[in-house]
Order: structure tokens, then C-alpha cells, then sequence
């Protein structure tokens, strides 16, 4: 019994320390940002926390003209991704740059993290490395 609650114990550790690797602050491919992918429930989200051109950039390139005023400071650029194996996928990124959202997979590949949004079969990568 006591071996049985150790190995669960142990299990659960290594579950938690697995999905916590995706976790923390990350500079993006362009070192313009920097983002912090957190978990809400069974998902993950990110947000920007510091900006290269500073806090007072405004989300001008959003559809929804009302938020265009905005800052950029603290916007949710990954929503709603869920764990699927060694990825975390099927939620959005957004990208403040041009307005566009995208569908959106996340995965660490060494000690990046790589960054794929999808628009139908295309899709284009990034890496961000940990802050």
C-alpha cells in the first residue's frame, strides 16, 4: 500500500512538472516582446509583458475598432490552447502586428518553444526562447 501511494505520488510530479515546461516567460522570435504563458483550469494562455517599443503601444491593427485604443500591455495573444500529447493545441494566437487571429499549437523542442498559427493547411513557426 505505502509503495502504491509513492509511485502515485511520484507520478503525479512528473505529470505536473511536464506540463509546467511550457510555463514562465518567454522572448518572441522577433526579441519585440516578451510573453507569459500561464494556465487557467486545463488551459493555457499568454500575455504580453513587456514590450521593446514600450507600454504605451496601442492594438491600433485589431478588427474590433473599439479596442484599438487599447494597450498592448497585458493583451492575451494565446487563448484557449488544451494539452493533446506533447503539444498544447486547438486554441488562437493573435498577432497585434497585423490585426489577425489564428488557430494555434504550441510544443518545446529542446529549451524553445516553438509557436505554429495555422490558417487553413498553411502555417508558419516560430521559436521563443525562455526569458
Amino acid at each position: 500500500m505505502k509503495r502504491s501511494i509513492i509511485c502515485l505520488v511520484l507520478a503525479l510530479m512528473s505529470v505536473a512538472g511536464y506540463a509546467q515546461n511550457v510555463l514562465g516567460k518567454w522572448v518572441t522570435t522577433d526579441n519585440e516582446s516578451n510573453v507569459e504563458i500561464y494556465q487557467s483550469g486545463d488551459k493555457l494562455y499568454g500575455k504580453i509583458i513587456w514590450l521593446k517599443r514600450g507600454e504605451g503601444q496601442l492594438d491600433v491593427h485589431n478588427p474590433d475598432k473599439s479596442l484599438r485604443s487599447r494597450k498592448l500591455l497585458g493583451v492575451n495573444i494565446l487563448t484557449g490552447l488544451t494539452k493533446n500529447d506533447k503539444k498544447w493545441e486547438g486554441g488562437k494566437i493573435y498577432n497585434p502586428m497585423n490585426g489577425k487571429t489564428y488557430k494555434c499549437a504550441i510544443w518545446l523542442e529542446g529549451n524553445t518553444l516553438k509557436v505554429r498559427g495555422y490558417v487553413g493547411v498553411f502555417y508558419e513557426t516560430h521559436t521563443w526562447t525562455r526569458e
